[in-house]
């Protein structure tokens, strides 16, 4: 451990010395100092170290992927049942130690807003399509565009592939990528054009992004819930996770009215199994979407986006995109908690996602 400066103990000195006379001070000080050794014992803690969890339990929990507390905390009790061989109820009071563990309870607004600074952005390549949806593509969170083929989301998509492996100040989060493609639409020569543009070596571009192949929903399923495992054991910094589609499969599997109960409770686990990577491990989830015709529709937009409420309400930020004239596309913000809605045009070139120049 280094030792500390002459300068560094006279600030700690002096410090003291204004806490000493000013009680209000001192008392802050003690609360700040209490709350960074939670914070420490919180971090060092493991999940043999939560009560009532034997050794054989924590080797199950292990096995299936849950490494450390706030996986646990985040797992619904049937699916950690499921997954570990354990009962439902036996499940249900790990979750509880592991939540009270970690403190999960409620917080106040303030609290909320200094823990929301953590979110990051990945630039799309636009200005004014970053300034549409707040600055860029939030971590924590689920952003979905949809629109007809063509409309440029497999293009956003190998964009943001590509910005988030840029420094911060240029728009990306220096990050690795993950790319679950459902389509084949994903191609290399792309993403080597586009980085290319951007002044990045698109060998060491490619490098970093991860690609896999989903053939059936229950595979595509399968690759978002070993994401988790991926990022903890081969110790790669994912920042980014892209879906392109996530509703294909679904809506070639589930056919007709029949099925559409069993496909909405898949898609929800789905979405919630992309939602909880998102917050554990503060990245952004990108998810392309497809559309439908509504012939019953005579005025106004005959389309809408597949997936219907369930998705609708997982999605913070919901984009519509749009053909325009040549290379010109329309994006529209559908939803978003805290950003009104609005549009941006962009064009769609061979250097990427870019802004019509005046």
């Amino acid at each position: 451990m280094a030792k500390k400066t002459k300068p560094e103990k006279k600030e700690e000195k002096i410090s003291e010395e204004i806490a000493e006379n000013n009680p209000e001070e001192k008392a802050k000080q003690k609360k700040e100092s209490d709350e960074i050794k939670e914070k420490e014992k919180v971090a060092t803690m493991k999940i043999e170290d939560l009560p009532g969890v034997g050794p054989a339990t924590v080797e199950k929990l292990k096995e299936a992927g849950y490494l450390d507390l706030m996986s646990l905390a985040a797992a619904p009790s049937r699916e950690l049942a499921d997954i570990a061989g354990m009962t439902e109820s036996g499940a249900g009071k790990v979750i509880v130690a592991a939540r009270k563990a970690l403190k999960i309870d409620f917080m106040t607004g303030d609290e909320l807003s200094s823990k929301r600074k953590s979110i990051e952005r990945i630039s799309t390549g636009s200005q004014e399509f970053n300034k549409l949806i707040g600055g860029g593509i939030e971590t924590q969170g689920l952003f979905e565009c949809f629109g007809e083929y063509g409309s440029g989301k497999s293009q956003l998509a190998m964009q943001l592939a590509v910005m988030a492996q840029l420094p911060k100040e240029n728009g990306g989060l220096n990050s690795d990528v993950i790319y679950i493609d459902t389509e084949n639409t994903f191609r290399p020569e792309r993403i080597k054009q586009i980085a290319e543009a951007q002044g990045l070596d698109s060998k060491k571009v490619l490098k970093r992004i991860m690609v896999a192949r989903a053939f059936t929903s229950d595979h595509q399923m399968l690759l978002a819930e070993k994401i988790d495992s991926m990022i903890r054991e081969k110790n790669i910094h994912v920042r980014l996770v892209i879906v392109d589609s996530l509703t294909s499969l679904f809506r070639t599997e589930y056919s007709g009215r029949g099925t559409l109960a069993t496909r909405q409770q898949k898609l929800n686990r789905h979405l919630h199994t992309l939602q909880r990577i998102a917050d554990i491990h503060n990245i952004a989830v990108y998810v392309t979407n497809q559309v439908m015709a509504r012939p019953d529709i005579f005025f106004g937009n005959p389309t809408a986006a597949i997936g219907g409420h369930v998705l609708g309400h997982a999605c913070q930020f919901r984009v519509y995109l749009r053909k325009s004239k040549g290379d010109k596309r329309i994006a529209r913000l559908i939803d978003s908690p805290y950003l009104p809605e609005g549009e941006a045009i962009f064009r769609v070139t061979e250097k990427g996602i870019e802004d019509i120049k005046s």
